[in-house]
């Protein structure tokens, strides 16, 4: 029997405050031997919210009142209380995909097939007890550098046993993509990994374009993580039973492989 489908997702700029778990201590995650990276990302963290104003701004990406809301919550992340990955990720996706909205098999399937890339805590899996933070993966932190890079070995070895003649479904943006490295074919690695895009055909001076879509990528993306789940796809020429609301379609012309590396396109036509 082929083995489920597994899907990489991007955690949120915006997350839920405050909490109702304990703190986070060893052991409480999925995949415990990043534990020993977890707790250092958390103290460079820390100490990285002492330095002056201008450089948390550069390390966090903001300023002002979130800047500020930001640092106080960084300094405390080793103390602050937890609440589920997927509660504490917010914003355009995760409310697209609804875990709560989900039959309970689904979201028992949620529970075990979707893995969420993060900056601090490497690889986390969706009841994981998160604390609120705020830290990129594409971040520079002090002493680690880009985060991306210094992760990327770990949490390799960490999903290599998980992945292995799987078909992983990876829907994660470039700076978190570079966090991880998949084996080949053949030697291990994933079956396949499918790589979607979201694509609008426009008129551009009386000639009809494909361009990427920015606005409702996020949306889309939570729309689509909901149909694998619920259909267990691992032939992204199923795809042909993907109708979204906002009428994207799978485009069967525009599939392009690589080796076990697949893009697959979704397409909403110019009436």
């Amino acid at each position: 029997m082929a083995r489920p489908p597994l899907l990489l997702l991007p955690p949120s700029e915006g997350k839920a405050a405050g909490g109702r778990g304990p703190a986070w201590e060893p052991g409480s995650m999925r995949f415990p031997e990043l534990d020993g990276r977890r707790g250092k990302v958390m103290a460079a963290l820390a100490r990285a919210m002492t330095r002056s104003e201008a450089k948390q701004a550069e390390l966090l990406g903001v300023k002002g009142a979130t800047l500020g809301a930001a640092t106080a919550t960084n300094a405390t992340v080793t103390e602050g209380l937890t609440l589920p990955a997927i509660e504490r990720y917010t914003g355009v996706l995760y409310d697209a995909l609804d875990a709560g909205g989900l039959p309970a098999t689904h979201r028992r399937r949620l529970t075990d097939q979707v893995l969420i890339f993060s900056g601090l805590w490497g690889v986390v899996a969706p009841r994981d007890p998160v604390p609120d933070y705020k830290l990129k993966m594409g971040a520079r932190l002090p002493p680690m550098g880009r985060l991306s890079s210094w992760w990327r070995p770990a949490i390799s070895e960490a999903l290599a046993p998980l992945m292995k003649s799987r078909v992983v479904w990876d829907l994660l943006p470039h700076e978190h993509d570079a966090a991880w490295a998949p084996g080949a074919a053949g030697t291990g690695g994933p079956a396949l990994i499918v790589k979607v895009r979201f694509l609008d055909e426009v008129d551009r001076d009386g000639e009809r374009r494909l361009v990427a879509v920015s606005h409702w990528n996020k949306l889309l993306k939570g729309a689509l993580v909901r149909h694998v789940l619920a259909h267990q796809l691992t032939d992204p020429t199923d795809l042909d039973l993907f109708e979204h609301p906002e009428g994207y379609r799978f485009a069967p012309r525009l599939t392009e492989q690589h080796g076990n590396r697949v893009t697959v396109a979704l397409v909403r036509a110019w009436a």
